[in-house]
């Protein structure tokens, strides 16, 4: 499987890297939090790892680490503004529970 982005995802991205004025994609992950387990990590990667997984996402580069693809794949991240707010979702069929708060989740 893969990693996806929606068009207002990768539209997103796009804009801000080319705002930054560097970067060669997305970096996305888990890291170990919260009260149901796991949580995401989002970042822009100024530059790939050896180790890196690297997926195409509408001409957007999403780079993951190994450890993270078993948690992320099939993942579909989007980008949505809700008035003031703008933030990163994430459809990710591999969740089988996640806390109140929505900071984290279970796999």
């Amino acid at each position: 499987m893969a990693v996806t982005l929606t068009t207002t995802a990768a539209e997103h991205i796009r804009k801000s890297l080319t705002q930054r004025g560097k970067g060669v994609g997305l970096r996305f992950g888990v890291r170990k939090a919260g009260c149901s387990g796991w949580a995401y990590q989002i970042d822009y990667a100024d530059e790939a790892k050896a180790s890196d997984l690297q997926f195409n996402a509408d001409g957007v580069t999403v780079l993951i680490d190994p450890e993270s693809l078993p948690f992320v794949d099939g993942t579909e991240i989007d980008y949505r503004r809700q008035g003031l707010n703008a933030t990163f979702h994430f459809n990710n069929p591999n969740v089988k529970d996640s806390c109140g708060c929505g900071e984290s989740f279970t796999v």
